[in-house]
């Protein structure tokens, strides 16, 4: 007899295991099996003692039980009944056994497991809340020499492994061979957890097997785990480590003839060797420097794009300045940036951009503008507001979650205990409950409170904090850009007069170049930051006014229950509850689903309660700490009846 996955016939009873090399991978937590409530196979009272247990049958077992059955009697497969019990997550009945007397590490079946070790590998959560609460011992190996939490990492069941490390399970516990549980991850499962959550316990990634001298990357390339491999690698795992074969992660992904995985590993030592070997490899190796020169860089590179055109010299000796300068940066760009800096250049390119916009306000455009002190006054004024919500959307908190170690154990314990620690709720990164709204930002690694989303333009993400500042930093550098071209299309006036119709738009190019190179390019990239700059901000207008939704709200809405409401197309599409009720009356089967936000309050209110405008008391803005929030029951103004995050599933990791 086979293991049955639970997501077949919850009614088909869960049989013993056999052999794990012949299990299918898991990578999600299995759901509970539910209990039988209608139809059960034949006469439930001819059911014996471990059919009855099987099936969840209550009745039968109590009567059988106080018929005189040995609860601890091992049937003709060396199963105990409390094995049976724990495989098919039938908690009633494990109560009942253990005020019976069971023994709750007994050992039994092919396998030579206890009943924890089976509901481990099957993924009842409960079930090893339980049988904890009952004494087993998670410690104890299996005969196959694996431990609770090897089966937890083998199978993907992410929330038992935290819950096992929450009760002081050891992270890089070995087993008979050697594998810690970060091995058994990396190998077996093609996702981010439980491994991802392993390495924020601090697994260890240079622990290797006893068989093989394997490290955790080894066993990730020999499965070919991309996913893994690549989390290895960005938490420091070292790509030259040897087994006990002498081969490197790279040879074990040659000899599984992984061509895409040799290809990336090869690149990654390339990269490597080029550095050490590198003039600027010593400079390159330097994370702040890197990022001093990642910060620098555009500032060079906008002032020699425009600089060199603006020099009164042959163009060819021109072109041939520019190729230079073109080879020099591409040899620094290469030595220099890389993913980790990659992030930075869009608030580089914005700062330098900026610079350049002003210095060429003051020494090229200043005497084309109007003499009016109003017209300067006004250029002042966005200039000094837009540095202020930069700064702001910059700089401040977002609104990270914060949690110590103690909290993130407690946190997992109150979660597993109460049968609510799921992963669309608790960050398997962080080790945190999710907020409402809140989300894991992949860039700064950490959990946002109504998390917008990470803005490489502020370099920070956009949350609960510096929403506001985010939307006056969009606005007043819009506003700025408008004041350079007005700027721009002066000068031109003045420089080079243009006529559409006479010139066309060779004929205009021609112009703007002649006058001033420099005052072209700067136009451009004025230009090309107008485009991107109102583009966001209509979008982020229509996200807050009309949605009342975040940009990850958006973006992702189909997977956020909460949002997902019945609308009747026949009645305007107004939204009904559940049972298809909006005004007291039923609208026949006309039903649809509809997004809806359960935040929206009306277009002004909704501007209002995220900008936090009082003005004086006359406006009355919502204030919310979504640090806190977890459900919508008890907040005021907001559609709460149509909205229940503790089961809905509203998070996503």
């Amino acid at each position: 007899m086979e293991e049955r996955d639970p997501s077949c016939n919850p009614m088909e009873p869960l049989l013993p295991i056999k052999s794990r090399s012949n299990e299918t991978q898991k990578t999600k937590d299995a759901p509970p099996t539910p209990n039988p409530a209608v139809v059960l196979p034949n006469d439930i009272n001819s059911f014996d003692i471990v059919r009855a247990t099987q099936y969840g049958v209550i009745p039968r077992v109590h009567e059988l039980i106080e018929a005189g059955y040995d609860v601890n009697q091992m049937d003709h497969e060396n199963v105990s009944l409390l094995h049976w019990a724990a495989i098919n997550n039938r908690t009633e009945i494990v109560n009942y056994f253990m005020s019976k007397g069971a023994i709750v590490d007994r050992f039994g079946g092919h396998l030579n497991s206890t009943p924890l070790h089976w509901a481990t590998r099957q993924g009842h959560l409960s079930m090893v809340v339980q049988l904890m609460s009952f004494g087993a011992d998670p410690s104890l190996k299996d005969g196959e020499g694996c431990c609770c939490i090897h089966l937890a990492a083998q199978f993907g069941h992410t929330a038992i492994v935290a819950y096992l490390i929450a009760k002081g399970q050891d992270v890089d516990m070995l087993d008979k061979t050697g594998m810690t549980p970060l091995m058994w991850s990396s190998h077996r499962v093609f996702g981010y957890d439980p491994t991802r959550l392993l390495l924020t316990f601090g697994a260890s990634l240079s622990k290797v097997d006893k068989v093989n001298g394997n490290t955790a990357l080894h066993w990730a390339c020999v499965s070919g785990n991309h996913v893994v491999i690549k989390l290895l690698l960005s938490k420091g795992a070292d790509i030259d480590a040897l087994n006990l074969k002498n081969e490197t992660p790279l040879d074990i992904a040659i000899n599984q003839s992984n061509s895409d995985l040799v290809f990336k590993l090869r690149q990654l030592q390339a990269a490597a060797e080029a550095t050490k070997k590198s003039v600027l490899g010593k400079y390159a190796s330097d994370k702040v420097f890197r990022r001093k020169v990642s910060y620098v860089f555009p500032f060079i590179a906008i002032f020699v794009i425009g600089f060199i055109p603006e020099l009164s010299l042959h163009w060819g000796l021109k072109v041939l300045f520019l190729l230079v300068c073109f080879i020099i940066g591409n040899i620094i760009f290469k030595a220099f940036f890389d993913e980790s800096t990659s992030y930075r250049i869009p608030i580089s390119i914005y700062l330098a951009t900026k610079f350049w916009m002003y210095f060429t306000w003051i020494f090229y455009l200043l005497p084309y503008m109007p003499g009016s002190i109003t017209f300067h006054m006004m250029f002042i004024i966005v200039s000094i507001l837009l540095t202020y919500n930069f700064y702001k959307a910059w700089r401040t908190d977002p609104g990270y979650l914060k949690s110590n170690r103690e909290d993130k154990i407690k946190t997992i314990l109150d979660l597993a205990e109460t049968q609510t620690l799921r992963l669309d709720q608790f960050c398997s990164t962080c080790l945190i409950r999710k907020p409402l709204r809140s989300k894991h930002c992949t860039v700064c690694n950490r959990c946002v409170a109504k998390f917008d989303h990470h803005c490489p333009w502020v370099d920070n993400c956009v949350g609960a904090n510096n929403h506001r500042y985010f939307i006056g930093y969009l606005f007043f550098l819009m506003t700025m850009l408008l004041f350079a071209i007005y700027g721009c299309i002066t000068f031109w006036q003045v420089e080079c007069p243009m006529d559409f119709y006479e010139d066309g738009i060779t004929g205009i190019i021609y112009k703007a170049l002649k006058a001033s190179p420099w005052v072209a390019w700067i136009a451009l990239n004025v230009i090309a930051h107008l485009v991107w700059v109102s583009t966001l901000f209509v979008c982020q207008m229509y996200q807050i006014t009309w949605l009342a939704m975040t940009t990850n709200e958006r973006m992702n809405q189909m997977r956020y229950w909460g949002m997902h409401k019945m609308a009747n197309p026949a009645n305007d599409g107004e939204c009904c509850d559940d049972k298809g009720e909006g005004h007291g009356h039923s609208h026949g089967h006309n039903h649809h689903e509809k997004i809806v936000s359960p935040f929206h309050r009306g277009v002004c209110k909704n501007l209002v309660d995220l900008m936090n405008w009082r003005c004086c008391g006359l406006l009355r803005p919502i204030q919310v700490d979504w640090a806190t929030k977890y459900t919508m029951d008890s907040q005021p103004g907001y559609q709460a009846s149509n909205f229940h995050a503790e089961h809905e599933g509203y998070h996503l990791v």
